[in-house]
């Protein structure tokens, strides 16, 4: 990922999981903006430069266009090198064409070049379509936290 490319996925990045939480009923409207810019830059203190983080522009081959985006992190865990994916997006416009299982398959390949043993992530439930796609490239639930919520 270039500068440039990072400053326009960061907006979207702090947008998206403000919205996100939201969502899922963890935070709330008046507090989601400015919780998502203190988490995002709590985890990427130093942006691009960030270490043991990957951010990837993901691109069409044939035609150059820009299809989404991919954010990694590499860390030791207790079974050897763990990468986790923070943030994965494939474009509205590019999404149900194949190009997320491809991005999926890519870092299986990445992953393993860097020595990662593991790949995990989370998803929120209320997405559906990317719970598929997980599910699809071979990820199984580690961990559920459910929620009721009362009348």
């Amino acid at each position: 990922m270039k500068q440039e490319e990072y400053r326009a996925f960061r907006k979207r990045l702090v947008a998206d999981y403000a919205r996100e939480k939201v969502a899922a009923g963890t935070w709330s409207e008046e507090e989601a903006q400015q919780l998502s810019e203190q988490a995002v830059v709590s985890l990427l203190p130093e942006g691009l430069n960030t270490k043991d983080h990957s951010l990837f522009s993901i691109y069409e081959e044939q035609t150059g266009a820009q299809l989404g985006e991919l954010w990694v992190h590499y860390r030791t865990g207790s079974r050897g090198r763990e990468a986790f994916i923070y943030e994965i997006i494939i474009f509205e416009e590019y999404q149900g064409k194949g190009y997320g299982k491809a991005t999926m398959q890519a870092l299986d390949e990445e992953a393993r070049r860097q020595g990662a043993v593991s790949i995990g992530l989370h998803v929120f439930a209320h997405n559906e379509r990317a719970h598929q796609l997980y599910l699809k490239s071979g990820y199984i639930a580690t961990d559920i936290t459910m929620k009721k919520k009362l009348e």
